[in-house]
């Protein structure tokens, strides 16, 4: 069987320019790549959880746009299930304008359109689509409300619920208390615990204070450094492969799709942690959000 994944969240289409380096505020760069790639957080991590196996269904709305329509072609074409994406005729579809620079680094404005206005109410309508999967997968590119709907039918039915808390925000004790492994980045550790992350100790202090708050487990990411397991009792960090990296748009995306498909496969915490970890790494070898997402066989055969 399958691994049965289930994706809340965003789909959008990026808008890339390779620079030389990032702009400063007021200045216009000349000279550039351009390239179109499908993105957004939602449907980053449902495609990353689909290349490595898994059945995944997504749960977003998009706009009756020329965007929407080839948003959902594209999944349709990853083998998505998409009976759970909603067309929204009165609001565009999520839009990303993203400067890649030397080394990968990245800036990024996105557009959210019809990705806001996904509803509680919505999420409630494909309420079957998360009660049968094996694994929940959220994050925060679509409204508070419309997360906290689904992580509350997942948690009330026993499925277990990955949360990434990206972009950061302030997240309600409430909603932690349902979560089974808790995704931040440094950024978002520190957003939500209130405590500075500059190094391995400071982002295991925030994750200990995200575990008293109520999360099961809490997976702090940290870039090219791998990423940091905590659990009531336990601390590990992970390292990541070395490579040269080339544009670490989806990077985080992709370590949370895999981590959420091995999960839902049956693997350990710190196994699926290794596994996201080495999926993320192919990730940024390569341009482009989808473009970068790596197979199973490429995880299995490339980093060993």
């Amino acid at each position: 069987m399958r691994p049965k994944i289930t994706v809340v969240g965003s789909s959008n289409t990026d808008l890339i320019v390779k620079v030389e380096r990032l702009p400063k505020p007021g200045e216009t760069i000349l000279g550039g790549e351009f390239m179109t790639a499908p993105g957004g957080k939602g449907a980053n991590q449902a495609v990353a959880a689909a290349r490595l196996g898994g059945e995944v269904a997504f749960i977003a709305k998009v706009g009756a746009d020329s965007f929407g329509e080839q948003m959902m072609e594209n999944l349709k074409g990853e083998g998505i299930i998409t009976d759970y994406i909603l067309r929204d005729p009165s609001s565009p579809s999520g839009v990303a304008l993203i400067f890649v620079g030397p080394g990968g680094q990245n800036m990024i404005a996105a557009a959210p359109g019809a990705n806001f206005k996904l509803s509680a109410q919505e999420v409630r309508a494909a309420e079957s689509a998360i009660i049968s999967a094996d694994v929940l997968l959220t994050q925060f590119e679509v409204p508070m409300d419309a997360v906290e709907e689904a992580v509350s039918i997942a948690a009330s039915n026993g499925v277990p619920v990955v949360l990434n808390p990206a972009p950061a925000a302030e997240v309600k004790d409430d909603l932690l208390k349902m979560v089974d492994f808790l995704t931040p980045n440094e950024t978002e550790a520190e957003t939500i615990s209130g405590i500075e992350v500059r190094d391995l100790d400071s982002a295991q202090e925030a994750a200990k204070a995200l575990i008293r708050r109520g999360a099961k487990n809490v997976i702090v990411t940290l870039g090219e450094e791998g990423a940091l397991y905590v659990s009531e009792g336990r601390s590990l960090h992970i390292r990541a492969p070395k490579v040269q990296a080339v544009d670490a748009t989806a990077a985080g995306d992709v370590f949370n799709g895999a981590f959420a498909w091995a999960i839902a496969s049956g693997m350990s915490p710190i196994d699926a942690v290794a596994l996201a970890n080495k999926a993320a790494a192919i990730s940024v070898t390569r341009m482009g959000a989808q473009p970068s997402i790596p197979t199973l066989d490429e995880v299995q055969r490339t980093l060993t």
